[in-house]
């Protein structure tokens, strides 16, 4: 409704303004057009979603208003509305935008951020209780080869670490370099935060930008041309789908390695009575799944194209498709990295008296407060989906920036 709405209001449309109150209206009263996900190739506009939004405005189709689902005439009723009367061109202009696929590409993308917030300092926890140098962090290492993710990413492994017992503890230990789960960090996750940072410039030209057709002037020009076709968008999606992809891939290697980490000193499986308990086995084996699927996911749905609208429309985009399952990878990637911090904060349980780092304990203390610590084997199903709702609010970023400003 917003970015519609927004695009609109450019003025390119043909439309009145009575149009956009008309969704702002949707908006502020909180009716919601029920849309399918599916049913859109991402050219000539999202049509059929779109469509389907377009019918709650002149009364018909179905809609949601105060959690409740409803015909659309009753919702627009209940929230003090009349159904709009179209006139000339309205139709197209509510039907030809990108608007279903930028949002869904706009909520994977926010999400995405605090998977990814959330992501590095797990890898910070758990570097340290798999006894891994911080070494490859520093600035003066980073600067070689200074992308900006690279730089973001070490600047908060170093500041999760700060004052760590547990660093300190193997400072002469006499190894030469971790595994690149560990060392690679920066590297892996700086790309996945350059990016995002792409995605959403992209996203935001987007949402400025009109993406009708045709197009029609102030001064009465009416010109038909292609700013509905959705490749930008379809194209940052695909991006952040490996993005994130990314980002879960590199989680799942450190799970495998806190699970087996008796060369040092952690039980097997971080169980409490290593061959009788379970621990956290099950904990790698459904990250391992959800990363595999995950690889098929991160397929680009922008290098597909069929042609329709009898052959004129013979290039489409599939941006719809690339934003659900961006959705869908954010949401995996999630899990995955909830289950690295149960993981992490039951191996530095193991790791006391000593402690992690200012910002590492931080972090654990987060965790904590959500799922306390575990007495013997329990299911870990429900404390994972806890923690990954966590990853997916705003608490990583708020973490990170108190971490960062300590």
């Amino acid at each position: 409704l917003l970015l519609r709405a927004a695009s609109l209001a450019q003025g390119y449309s043909g439309c009145r303004p009575e149009l956009v109150d008309a969704l702002i209206a949707m908006l502020e009263q909180d009716v919601t057009p029920i849309v399918p996900l599916e049913g859109s190739v991402g050219a000539s506009g999202d049509l059929a979603p779109l469509a389907h939004l377009g019918l709650v405005l002149v009364g018909e189709g179905e809609a949601w208003l105060g959690g409740r689902r409803m015909p659309a005439g009753l919702a627009l009723r209940g929230a003090g509305l009349q159904p709009l009367l179209l006139e000339a061109k309205e139709g197209l202009a509510i039907v030809n935008g990108t608007q279903l696929s930028s949002a869904l590409a706009a909520l994977a993308c926010a999400d995405a951020q605090r998977v990814w917030e959330a992501a590095v300092g797990a890898a910070a926890l758990t570097t340290e209780v798999l006894l891994g140098s911080f070494r490859p962090a520093r600035a003066e290492v980073q600067g070689l080869r200074p992308y900006p993710g690279a730089i973001e990413s070490a600047r908060r492994l170093l500041a999760y670490s700060e004052d760590s017992a547990l660093v300190a503890s193997h400072a002469d230990c006499g190894r030469v370099q971790d595994a690149y789960c560990l060392r690679c960090v920066p590297q892996v996750m700086g790309a996945s935060w350059d990016a995002i940072e792409h995605v959403e410039r992209q996203l935001e030209i987007e949402f400025r930008s009109v993406n009708d057709n045709p197009l029609v002037f102030p001064d009465g020009r009416v010109i038909s041309a292609g700013l509905f076709h959705a490749q930008p968008v379809a194209m940052a999606a695909d991006y952040l789908k490996i993005a994130v992809a990314e980002v879960a891939s590199l989680s799942e290697r450190r799970i495998a390695r806190l699970v087996d980490g008796a060369e040092v000193g952690l039980p097997r499986a971080l169980a409490g009575s290593p061959g009788i308990e379970s621990g956290y086995m099950l904990a790698q084996y459904t990250a391992a799944a959800l990363v595999s699927e995950n690889k098929v996911l991160a397929h680009p749905a922008s290098v597909d194209s069929i042609p329709t609208g009898a052959g004129i429309e013979d290039h489409v985009s599939m941006a719809p498709i690339a934003g659900r399952h961006a959705r869908t990878v954010v949401d995996n990637a999630a899990r995955v990295v909830a289950m690295e911090l149960l993981c992490a904060c039951r191996a530095l349980e193991f790791r006391r008296p000593l402690r992690a780092g200012q910002g590492s304990e931080r972090l654990y203390g987060t965790v904590r407060r959500l799922v306390p610590a575990p007495d013997g084997d329990r299911p870990l199903s429900d404390p994972c989906e806890t923690v990954a709702r966590w990853v997916l609010s705003p608490g990583p970023e708020r973490l990170a920036l108190e971490v960062l400003e300590a």
